[in-house]
């Protein structure tokens, strides 16, 4: 099984040293992704606006990965503030309301002040010709 490595050309993946997301065998391994919008280098005030941008770069991480949404079998959702989790639920159920991946959400500081929500997810496609 070959190793892929994906980016979004996020200037973060670069200055830190990792991979937006990684492709081994039938596993995908998207890194914490926020709510920037990498084409633009911004980010919004809101986090729901935040949220809705964060699972875009996840689809987008997944799609290059030859993975889906209704691949993810891990997310972890990390934000500083507890308030906010609540109001990101609906844009959360939209996305894995169906596949219902195992989730832990955890309380803690983000990288930047103006990060408000980031996602991490683990998604397993079928390889041609395995079982899973």
């Amino acid at each position: 099984m070959s190793r892929r490595l994906i980016s979004s050309g996020s200037r973060f993946e670069r200055d830190i040293g990792y991979s937006r997301a990684v492709v081994d065998g039938e596993w995908v391994f998207v890194s914490g992704t926020t709510g920037y919008d990498y084409s633009r280098m911004t980010i919004s005030d809101d986090v729901v606006e935040q949220c809705e941008q964060a699972m875009r770069n996840v689809v987008a991480a997944l799609t290059e990965a030859g993975a889906g949404i209704a691949d993810v079998v891990r997310v972890r959702y990390i934000l500083p503030d507890r308030e906010d989790f609540e109001r990101c639920w609906p844009t959360l159920r939209r996305h894995f309301g169906e596949s219902r991946p195992a989730a832990t959400m955890i309380l803690a500081g983000l990288a930047d002040a103006a990060m408000k929500f980031e996602v991490e997810v683990t998604a397993r496609v079928a390889i041609e010709g395995s079982r899973r």
